[in-house]
């Protein structure tokens, strides 16, 4: 099996990791705080904001489904030592290959599972996380088990109130696979935000979809002012907005769901 962890040339002991030839996550384990893709840097700014703002008394829970090179579990370590993360990824390999190239901190409090998302939650309490990311791809597509209401009433089942969902996917406008996705989480969660960046919004490019859910009010103004920030930013919807995007969506179940697009070419998709 041929290496995926592909060594930056401009940074020693930095790495990209690749499925095929998409680079599916970027690595610095120097630097944490190095988010090189955007769709990255949109899950952290949504868990700085909410779960990761707590007083540091309170114990915090994070579950993470897709592992990749481990950035978001690191990242999260780094601005909030000793929080409980588990990384459900059923490719042992890879992370097999990812810990013994890019070790994690000793005594980070990140467990590594090798098992699917859906089955690693069911394995899991009631109320267990305030965050469930998603952030998996199988072939260059969000598995379609990972996309359906009945894994998003797993998600729901196992976040407390006061917890976030939030899930990184791809698609080219005019969206019928991320409204029929994204129709599945608002029917779940009272406040729900999307971002993209404004060329995959127009349909010129193939591109990420950031979706973050919440039952109670998401701090919007905060993400929006971030996103509209970054160095290529994201534009985010809500409200009557989102719900006039979705039009009338109807989300995907175990019976009818397909996996995400394929990015055109295998390449140049990701942020």
């Amino acid at each position: 099996m041929p290496d995926r962890l592909q060594p930056d040339p401009f940074t020693p002991g930095a790495f990209r990791v690749l499925f095929g030839e998409t680079a599916q996550s970027y690595v610095d384990p120097a630097d944490p705080e190095r988010l090189e893709f955007e769709y990255v840097q949109r899950l952290c700014e949504a868990l700085a904001a909410t779960v990761l703002a707590r007083p540091d008394s309170e114990r915090v829970r994070v579950v993470h489904i897709g592992g990749g090179g481990l950035t978001i579990p690191r990242w999260v370590e780094h601005r909030r030592p000793h929080t409980a993360q588990i990384v459900l990824e059923p490719d042992a390999d890879l992370t097999a290959e990812v810990r013994r190239k890019l070790p994690l901190p000793r005594q980070s409090g990140i467990k590594v599972r090798a098992v699917g998302g859906r089955e690693g939650l069911a394995a899991m309490p009631p109320d267990y996380a305030d965050a469930v990311i998603l952030d998996a791809f199988a072939d260059a597509q969000v598995p379609a088990e990972l996309t359906t209401e009945e894994f998003l009433d797993e998600v729901r089942l196992r976040l407390r109130a006061s917890g976030i969902f939030a899930a990184n996917v791809t698609d080219r406008a005019p969206f019928g696979w991320a409204k029929r996705f994204t129709a599945g989480v608002t029917a779940r969660w009272a406040s729900v935000v999307v971002g993209a960046e404004p060329g995959t919004w127009k349909g010129r490019r193939f591109g990420n979809l950031v979706v973050v859910a919440a039952a109670s009010p998401l701090p919007e103004d905060a993400l929006a002012r971030q996103a509209q920030q970054a160095v290529f930013p994201y534009r985010l919807i809500s409200g009557r907005a989102l719900r006039r995007w979705l039009g009338g969506a109807q989300p995907w179940s175990d019976a009818d769901a397909t996996g995400s697009p394929r990015p055109p070419g295998g390449r140049g998709w990701y942020s």
